[in-house]
């Protein structure tokens, strides 16, 4: 039986939360350049760190998982216009062209280095190879794909005592598949960010998630849904997080004052995303979802506007980010431009200590950016809901 060939209408909530979620990584991006102390310590060490700073960095924590589920769950609104076959391929395709937008495009905008010293494998890496996995995926039965879903988001912190150690290939291998790690190749730092066997799992849920906004789902009975699986997710969290035995390697305990002893508890594992912090994540995301399916005011209709164009924003979003980190180093520092030339992560460096901005500056910026970037997502978002026919849009 072949799906139907007419194009499904959108759903503006999964819109709405895809450009919620785009705005909101722009702020963890901006503070990593601009912020004085993202050069000096990881703004979630509850040592070092306080609320601000924290929840400046933890907010951000829901973007890439909300994107990788929603990923999945725009390809299962394809799988109603297309073919399996045709499916699979424009996933697998996809897929590929993702992990040369990460190792070139990407890559080159953190750094504006034309040697590529930095190499890493992060977000629209994890993104393109879990594309590919799930152009596989797609030819088994939902049911098959939930439970692999689930296997890999639940299962996958039965590994975590796991470790290849050393600068090797196979480091680097199992680097790829579920331990962050950092790596040196002939002259190049080699940064391994968003290891993949979770994020297959994610994609995989987003995927058959997709099923509540069939035509078998009523709004009144998908609503049901969303209320249910969100609220079950962050009562799973919390149980789970209570306990303190599975689900993240890194375990919360009592601090100095409760609030402290609170950042402890939701300070869960991205790299790679917990089961924990997957729940945390996800769970949050779908109430949303259950809460906005008709929202329609003006603000909804700009955020989503971000949420029809992700990839290119994103894109963008990079460049402009380290472009004004450059104007804002000449301007108002000592630092040189040439530092942003940089040579070495931009997480470990030593030479940018001592450089920066408060964190109202960030949060300035941020809005800023995020303004200037609306007309140009605007027209592109136009341009492409006019141009259909263009197949190559459908790739970023």
């Amino acid at each position: 039986m072949q799906p139907s060939l007419t194009a499904p209408k959108r759903i503006e909530s999964i819109d709405l939360l895809r450009g919620l979620v785009m705005i909101i990584m722009a702020l963890d991006h901006v503070r990593d350049y601009f912020h004085a102390d993202s050069f000096m310590f990881d703004p979630l060490d509850l040592d070092k760190t306080n609320g601000a700073i924290f929840f400046t960095r933890w907010i951000t924590h829901f973007c890439a998982p909300v994107f990788m589920f929603l990923a999945g769950t725009s390809a299962s609104f394809m799988s109603r216009r297309k073919t399996k076959k045709e499916l699979s391929r424009f996933l697998f395709t996809r897929g590929l062209w993702l992990i040369f937008l990460e190792l070139v495009v990407v890559n080159f905008g953190w750094n504006f280095d034309i040697f590529f010293h930095n190499i890493y494998f992060i977000t629209i890496w994890a993104l393109g190879v879990s594309m590919i996995a799930l152009a596989g995926l797609i030819y088994l039965p939902v049911k098959y794909i939930l439970a692999i879903g689930f296997a890999l988001v639940i299962g996958h912190n039965l590994l975590d005592s796991t470790h290849v150690p050393g600068n090797t290939l196979p480091g680097f291998g199992w680097s790829l598949l579920h331990e962050m790690g950092f790596f040196s190749w002939q002259g190049h730092n080699v940064l391994v960010g968003y290891p993949v066997i979770p994020w297959i799992g994610i994609i995989a849920l987003g995927y058959c998630f997709g099923i509540l906004y069939s035509p078998a789902f009523t709004p009144e009975k998908r609503k049901k849904w969303l209320l249910g699986i969100g609220l079950s997710a962050i009562a799973l969290f919390i149980v789970i997080r209570f306990i303190n035995i599975y689900g993240d390697p890194s375990h919360w305990s009592s601090q100095p004052s409760g609030f402290y002893t609170f950042l402890s508890f939701i300070k869960a594992t991205k790299y790679p995303p917990s089961l924990l912090y997957t729940l945390m994540t996800l769970g949050p995301a779908i109430l949303f979802l259950a809460f906005t399916e008709n929202a329609r005011g003006a603000v909804s209709r700009i955020i989503s506007v971000y949420g029809r164009v992700p990839m290119f924003y994103y894109l963008i979003h990079i460049y402009l980010i380290h472009i004004l980190t450059i104007a804002a180093s000449v301007l108002f520092t000592d630092f040189s431009w040439r530092l942003w030339l940089l040579k070495e992560p931009l997480w470990f460096t030593q030479t940018l200590k001592g450089y920066g901005f408060s964190l109202t500056v960030v949060w300035l910026v941020w809005i800023g950016i995020v303004v200037a970037l609306f007309p140009l997502c605007k027209w592109y978002d136009r341009y492409k809901q006019s141009h259909k026919e263009k197949w190559w849009l459908s790739y970023l």
